[in-house]
């Protein structure tokens, strides 16, 4: 019995990297064998990110359209509320009042 994988492209993710070790989080635009395509951002400063849109910088912040190989790759989760705490998407637009997908989409 196969199942289909929960990703589809347009799905907000975060993606864990090796090697250095990356949390990026953003807009799965494709998955394979070889990687995933991603447009998004690093969530290390995610607090910095966050001020830096609300404060009308967003041209600051490192959004970028990515290729990550699948051997770096540790774990790729959907973002998704979890134990009461909500999603990076709620928390993006709650701190920043604009929609996640419609910032992670612009060029």
């Amino acid at each position: 019995m196969s199942q289909s994988m929960p990703f589809q492209a347009g799905d907000l993710v975060v993606v864990v990297l090796q090697a250095p070790r990356e949390r990026i989080w953003g807009s799965l635009l494709g998955l394979d064998g070889a990687g995933i395509r991603l447009r998004g951002l690093d969530l290390t400063p995610w607090t910095e990110v966050l001020s830096l849109i609300r404060t009308g910088e967003g041209d600051q912040v490192a959004l970028g359209t990515r290729f990550l190989p699948m051997h770096r790759v540790e774990a790729m989760y959907l973002d998704e509320a979890s134990s009461g705490a909500p999603s990076l998407a709620e928390t993006f637009h709650q701190a920043t009042g604009l929609d996640p997908r419609a910032y992670l989409s612009q060029p």
